[in-house]
């Protein structure tokens, strides 16, 4: 199938990236393969230089770019079009449009050679592998259910975690990896659902429509969820071309301009402040006027003529842009600086090893003798750094925990200005009729639920900040180590070699800083996030990961089910106490946010008295993960170095060694 003039570019692109990426992790393949060879060979000759630290994290930055792809989440409320942008997007009726999937589905369209949808339960059995006809038969609803669902709170697959979608795409094949969440005009479970993947993507889709300009529900998920956390965000308004359908003269060109500058500005208003990053205003790189349908429409009849939509054209020509250059170029330097890293190890190493070749075993000894002060302190900057870790670790669980009581024993100072934002819009006397009461608390509770899953983000916002902070102050005390470690590890060197090594420069990228020290400084990660749920552990650390998910971690939700099931019961006590005469709304509301305040502030200490520990506990077990992985790094460097001057007096003593032959190795390693 043919496809567009902007998509080939797209694609064109992109394949140069996976090209360099191949390149990149094939040349880290070299590397390994010659180390692991020279580690081999040495075993049975001067000794192991004990790279196997850096082998490893070779492995891994490589493995990273040999499966590495870009991941796009796809954010936006229901009747958006999502499904016919993301169909534009591949440029293939791929997945379902003409329904409402309300459902807790999250779907991820990957690349397969098969097509195929892969089913993925919460309770651990079996996945399911559905051809696309029947995924599509049993896992979406039409309208009318998926509104009946909205009002009981249920969802239609409650055992369903998510659903992989692979196809046989051109874009998938390139790397692009797509995630369609549900509908965000939802329960806030799917919404905290949403969030909980969002840090695992490259860039967020996010999905308006032009007759509806950012509806309170769109205003209050970006402020809460997305607002400065530093995530890059493509707004696509769509069905921008319907806005000439509402005029009263759609062939007026005049009253068209009006009304497109009148909708312009209102959403320039509203998405302005998410488009700001550094100071930068990207407004023109990330917001843009789409109709999905006329240019899936095209894409299908016309494919290899030039997008009609310009919008959607200068939309695929930024997409291009962030992920070719800015997304890639990052993830490529990574892999140049771990290189130069282990390089820069590697020639100090062999250096040590050639100097000691002709020296006896008694000598070594000697010798290695002489730079025991220097890995004393080479301990002692690793036991001064762990201990920094822990007072950190313990002032920030101790601020972040009684922030939280304190925001939460505010909650009733502004309950009356904030909780005004979320009543329901409800018949009163509806209460009253036992027949109709079960449908009025349901609203009462998800209004309430959004109340306090809202507040909570709030604070967490503040928490994200007070932990982004601890560990940029973490990442100086790191590189700070790292160069006094630096040089006591040149000193070694110096005393072995009898040569004097250039002074450590931290503005290079080429330094000998040690491994350990750019990894907790956050230079790079070796891992890749797990789209499969929040692990906080593994072979790598992202603190970033960590300060995202900060709330999924904590559990809000036991927090919004503690307080809405706490004061719900005497509220609706007390609302069938007031009898049939309270039948004006504003008076009926007035005592609802009365009685509410009333039962909240009740019940407010004991809430901050019950999760303040839970809140200790997770911000501790934050810097606790990432206090193990550092300590493990430098422990197995400091050990990796005396034993590399171990191994040669242990070869020294079993056998003579062949010093022409053995330098002519070293110096070809």
């Amino acid at each position: 199938m043919m496809i567009n003039c902007e998509t080939t570019t797209l694609l064109d692109d992109l394949q140069k990236v996976s090209d360099v990426r191949s390149q990149i992790a094939n040349y880290l393949d070299e590397m390994i393969k010659t180390l692991e060879k020279g580690e081999s060979m040495g075993e049975n000759l001067s000794g192991k230089l004990e790279l196997s630290q850096h082998i490893d994290d070779l492995e891994k930055i490589g493995s990273n770019l040999k499966n590495g792809i870009f991941r796009l989440l796809v954010l936006g409320d229901m009747k958006r079009g999502k499904s016919t942008f993301l169909n534009a997007l591949l440029g293939e009726k791929l997945l379902p449009s003409d329904v409402n999937p309300c459902t807790a589905l999250l779907t991820i369209v990957r690349y397969g050679k098969e097509k195929k949808v892969t089913i993925y339960f919460k309770d651990g059995s079996s996945p399911e592998i559905l051809d696309f006809k029947e995924f599509k038969q049993r896992y979406t609803i039409d309208p009318t259910e998926a509104k009946q669902l909205e009002r009981e709170k249920t969802q239609a697959f409650p055992n369903v975690d998510y659903a992989v979608v692979e196809y046989p795409l051109s874009l998938l094949e390139k790397g692009i990896e797509i995630v369609d969440s549900p509908g965000l005009n939802n329960t806030e479970a799917r919404n905290e659902l949403s969030l909980g993947y969002i840090n695992n993507c490259h860039a967020i889709l996010f999905v308006l429509r032009s007759s509806q300009p950012c509806t309170l529900g769109e205003r209050r998920y970006l402020e809460n969820y997305i607002k400065e956390r530093g995530l890059s965000i493509f707004f696509l308004v769509n069905a921008w071309d319907q806005v000439k359908d509402s005029l009263i003269d759609p062939d007026d060109p005049e009253e068209l301009a009006e009304a497109e500058e009148k909708l312009r500005k209102v959403f320039r208003s509203n998405l302005a402040e998410y488009c700001k990053i550094d100071g930068y205003d990207l407004y023109e790189e990330r917001v843009f006027e789409i109709s999905a349908l006329n240019a899936l429409r095209q894409q299908l009849k016309q494919p290899n003529t030039p997008l009609s939509d310009q919008g959607f054209s200068n939309f695929l020509s930024s997409l291009n842009t962030f992920l070719t250059q800015e997304r890639a170029i990052a993830e490529f330097r990574q892999g140049l600086t771990l290189a130069q890293q282990t390089s820069n190890h590697v020639n100090e190493a062999v250096e040590r090893r050639i100097s000691l070749l002709e020296k006896d075993a008694d000598d070594l000894k000697i010798q290695i003798d002489s730079v025991e002060p220097e890995f004393k302190i080479l301990n002692e900057i690793c036991d001064k750094f762990q201990q920094e870790i822990r007072q950190i670790r313990d002032n920030q669980a101790q601020v972040i925990s009684q922030s939280f009581r304190d925001y939460v024993l505010n909650l009733g100072n502004t309950f009356e200005s904030d909780f005004a934002h979320y009543q329901p819009n409800l018949n009163f006397i509806d209460f009253l009729f036992s027949g109709k009461r079960d449908a009025f608390e349901r609203e009462l509770r998800a209004a309430f639920e959004k109340y306090i899953n809202e507040r909570m983000a709030d604070w967490g916002k503040q928490a994200e900040k007070e932990m982004d902070a601890a560990f940029l102050q973490l990442s100086k005390v790191a590189t700070s180590y790292g160069d006094s470690y630096a040089q006591a590890t040149n000193r070694i060197t110096e005393k072995i070699t009898g040569n004097t090594l250039p002074p450590v420069n931290q503005s290079s990228e080429k330094d000998n800083a040690p491994s350990w020290a750019k990894w907790a400084a956050g230079i790079f990660s070796l891992t890749r996030g797990n789209l499969a749920g929040v692990a906080m552990a593994g072979s790598g650390f992202n603190w970033e990961d960590i300060i995202l998910n900060f709330i999924t971690v904590l559990g809000v939700g036991t927090i919004i089910t503690a307080i809405t099931g706490i004061i719900l019961g005497p509220i609706s006590l007390a609302l069938l106490g007031l009898g049939v005469g309270v039948v004006q709304a504003d008076q009926a509301r007035k005592q609802l946010v009365k009685i509410a305040k009333k039962e909240l502030i009740k019940h407010l200490p004991e809430i901050a008295q019950n999760y303040s520990p839970k809140i200790s506990e997770t911000v501790k077990e934050c810097f606790d993960i990432y206090e193990k992985q550092i300590t493990e790094r430098m422990n197995d460097d400091i050990q990796s170095r005396k034993a590399e001057l171990d191994n040669l007096v242990k070869q020294k003593e079993s056998h003579e060694i062949n010093q022409e032959k053995e330098l002519e190795r070293l110096q070809k390693l």
